[in-house]
């Protein structure tokens, strides 16, 4: 306890929100410190890191032949261990602004479906990357803390985060996950779909930012009062040429459609594997989204009137996942419960 203590004088506590889409690290005692684009640029042979983050995904899809753009997470788990091993040794040296005798102890979150091989990847990876001591919280649970549900107490909290690789969906209660689904859908698929249905529909090949900017302006999941137009640019699949055309939020809307059926889908199944006495509670206090993925238009109103439940977008829904982290981790004693069991080697 002696050395706990005084470790935690002179060490600098992180917790790391690892995303497919964005990685955000938080500092004890300081708050937000990184929020990057879980993309990083190395040279060819993979012995030295170009760039890491916005200034690495701005070379997507222009990089020369002797620069790798890699995005080493794919759905919420490492697809690239070195890779993530580089990343995250250079996020760890950032949030600490200074090196310091005693290395960090890092709490990190992950998806409710990671297998043990995967949880031990991560922890591997944070280790070799220079945490003194790894923690796994689930992304579900620190979604829930983030947006101020009272998972201590004995009642049903439906919560779905909705973020790059994955959608997580769980009811918590008595800080602990009772049910969960976990489906491989987010707004990576959502930008996909919308580069698959240009290129069918309208004979135009965009790139995935492209889509991504296509996807934030004017994509939607129900009906808009008034629909919404964008000039987009890309190249005629038929002779080559760069062209522009016109698309409105009614041909996204359609694009997006399998993706968020799929998502409404899952909070069905979820139900059918939930007690009566829990989703009496849900009944009332209704559904949390949290995640970049809440901010589709529509899709609080579309998974209300599917499913027939109150949904609430939380207010701080980008940050709610590292928010409860940071909670977790200034009171690491108060919340052990809710920590994933120790990995076995």
């Amino acid at each position: 306890m002696f050395w706990n203590n005084i470790s935690g004088m002179f060490s600098n506590d992180i917790a790391i929100d690892l995303g497919t889409a964005n990685t955000l690290v938080y500092r004890k005692g300081y708050g937000t410190v990184i929020d990057e684009p879980s993309v990083v640029a190395i040279s060819n042979d993979g012995n030295k890191i170009i760039a890491i983050g916005e200034e690495a995904k701005d070379m997507l899809g222009k990089n020369p032949t002797e620069v790798r753009i890699i995005k080493p997470l794919k759905d919420g788990v490492i697809a690239d261990f070195q890779v993530t091993e580089l990343m995250l040794r250079n996020l760890i040296l950032r949030a600490q602004k200074k090196r310091l005798l005693i290395k960090p102890r890092v709490l990190v979150c992950v998806p409710s479906g990671i297998t043990e091989v995967e949880k031990r990847a991560v922890r591997d990876s944070a280790l070799h990357a220079g945490a003194r001591e790894v923690h796994l919280i689930s992304e579900p649970v620190a979604a829930a803390i983030g947006a101020d549900l009272p998972i201590h107490k004995p009642q049903g909290n439906l919560i779905m985060d909705i973020g790059g690789g994955t959608t997580e969906i769980a009811i918590i209660s008595l800080s602990h996950i009772v049910v969960h689904s976990s489906i491989r859908i987010g707004g990576d698929k959502m930008d996909e779909a919308i580069v698959d249905n240009l290129r069918k529909k309208n004979n135009i090949q965009v790139g995935i930012q492209t889509a991504e900017r296509i996807k934030m302006k004017i994509g939607s999941a129900h009906a808009l009062e008034k629909e919404l137009t964008m000039e987009v640019r890309g190249r005629d699949i038929i002779n080559g040429y760069p062209i522009t055309i016109e698309v409105n939020s009614t041909e996204i809307r359609n694009a997006l459609s399998e993706e968020i059926e799929s998502m409404i889908d899952a909070v069905k199944r979820l139900f059918e594997k939930t007690a009566p006495e829990l989703a009496a509670d849900i009944a009332e206090r209704g559904l949390i989204l949290t995640g970049g993925g809440a901010n589709l238009k529509g899709l609080d109103k579309k998974i209300q009137d599917t499913v027939d439940l109150p949904v609430h977008i939380s207010p701080e829904s980008l940050v709610c996942v590292l928010k409860g982290c940071g909670q977790v981790l200034d009171n690491i004693d108060e919340y052990h419960e809710v920590l994933i069991k120790k990995i076995e080697d």
